[in-house]
């Protein structure tokens, strides 16, 4: 199929903004299932002991157990295959230990805290760390965030987490036991405990992906030439929900002088034009060109809408359209790259990824995986041309994934969320023209809406 040639450019009505409202807690239920899975897979790999650490940035695999995440320190979750668990706290997050929703015994660890904070130990840190059941001859996984998929290193051996942990744990296991990188325990976007959701989870996670796509069109909505970065990206803040992305609100040339938050520069006709916003669950980022036309371009980009926005968009729908259960992630980068080849429009990454707490937890989306799509998944459409000369075009937003059963469940336990799901399906659907499986499940209040050109705001791309 041609997808380029089905691509119109014309007067399209905006979708109706209907975020959620309120989040949906995780249940206790749900939060059981997480430490089941999480010590099903340690027995897997013959496990004694999984290490989970935790700082401000990196704290969604610790949160997956915890239900919280630190909010300055940093802390490991200690689990024994038998189910035992510490929590390993500095000063403080020493009292989070009664917020857990899973049992813990907590084990105060200064060396957590802030630098010149109480220490007040009269211990070791490596004794501390032994106190939490840490013994020779043992196999250890630590956790961070990061899943190492290098071909040319020992993966298992490479560690995002601090040195004097990983020290300390190499040192009480000794020369018998065995320290590994186990993140993927986690993440593996195929085999990882995280990566397929439960009705609960997808809609706990619809709050942050709605949030942050109808802020976005708010923000998108007011856009006027004069404005400033800072007056636009006020209208993205939310309920003081905290972003697990930089926000970016920038016009022009971006990130001069190394500054990538928004500031006071003023929105001018012509500028290319960028903005992210993202919450757990989902990120929403919209770039074109601040114009109502192709006559307000500079000359030098003035084909950008055939150029660059068209063939972007005709590989969005591609991707809409043609992700469904069993696909493998090969299947879904060579449908990319047959709408829009590399070559030419010089995309880098994944064309897609998994997200949740984290904006982008791993992709099974590359050349040769064999990996497939599988119901409980949340994805993000993630396609970025870069072509030298030109601004770019985005319009990346999630969905999830979900089977005949799972649907049933959502609806069933979740009708506001369901109501809005399928509304997004039929604007898509009946609007847009974009042809989605059952089993795709718009999270985005704006999945498929694009404007290239941000001013003309009643005109945006659709398939005939």
């Amino acid at each position: 199929m041609n997808y380029k040639e089905k691509i119109k450019y014309e007067e399209v009505s905006a979708p109706i903004i209907e975020s959620a409202t309120q989040p949906v807690d995780l249940t206790d239920e749900t939060m059981q299932l997480h430490k089941e899975k999480v010590l099903e897979r340690m027995k897997e790999k013959m496990m004694d002991v999984l290490l989970v650490y935790a700082d401000r940035e990196h704290g969604t695999n610790f949160g997956y157990l915890a239900g919280f995440e630190p909010r300055f320190e940093e802390a490991v979750l200690v689990l024994h295959q038998s189910g035992k668990t510490y929590m390993l706290l500095g000063n403080e997050s020493l009292r989070m230990q009664q917020y857990s929703r899973i049992p813990v015994e907590a084990i105060a660890i200064p060396h957590f805290s802030l630098p010149n904070q109480p220490m007040g130990n009269s211990k070791t840190f490596s004794e501390l760390i032994q106190s939490a059941g840490i013994e020779k001859g043992m196999k250890i996984g630590i956790a961070g965030w990061k899943m190492f998929t290098s071909e040319m290193d020992e993966n298992e051996q490479l560690f995002d987490t601090p040195y004097f942990i990983v020290e300390a744990v190499k040192k009480l296991v000794g020369e018998a036991g065995h320290v590994y990188n186990a993140t993927s325990l986690f993440i593996h976007p195929g085999t990882g405990a995280r990566v397929n959701m439960n009705a609960n989870e997808i809609a706990h996670y619809e709050f942050g992906a709605s949030l942050a796509s109808s802020r976005m069109m708010k923000m998108l909505d007011k856009l006027e030439p004069g404005m400033t970065e800072m007056e636009l990206a006020d209208e993205l803040a939310a309920y003081g929900q905290p972003n697990n992305v930089q926000t970016i609100c920038a016009t022009g040339d971006r990130f001069t002088n190394a500054v990538v938050a928004p500031r006071a520069k003023k929105v001018s006709i012509g500028d290319k034009f960028s903005s992210t916003l993202g919450f757990k669950g989902g990120l929403t980022n919209r770039s074109g060109y601040v114009a109502t036309s192709a006559e307000e371009l500079p000359e030098d980009v003035s084909d950008y809408l055939e150029a660059v926005a068209r063939p972007y968009f005709a590989a969005n729908v591609a991707w809409y359209e043609n992700i469904e259960i069993g696909m493998t992630g090969s299947d879904m980068y060579e449908v990319i790259e047959s709408v829009l080849p590399k070559s030419v429009y010089g995309w880098k990454l994944n064309p897609g990824h998994l997200t949740a707490g984290e904006e982008w937890m791993s992709s099974p989306m590359y050349p040769g995986s064999d990996i497939a799509v599988s119901s409980g998944m949340l994805f993000q459409v993630d396609i970025i041309p870069s072509v030298p000369g030109y601004g770019g075009a985005n319009a990346e937003d999630g969905i999830a994934i979900a089977n005949e059963g799972l649907r049933k469940q959502i609806a069933e336990n979740y009708p506001d969320v369901w109501r809005r799901i399928q509304a997004r399906r039929d604007y898509m659907i009946k609007t847009l023209g974009i042809r989605l499986k059952p089993e795709v499940l718009p999270l985005s209040t704006i999945n498929g809406y694009y404007r290239p050109f941000l001013l003309n705001k009643k005109y945006a791309f659709k398939v005939n």
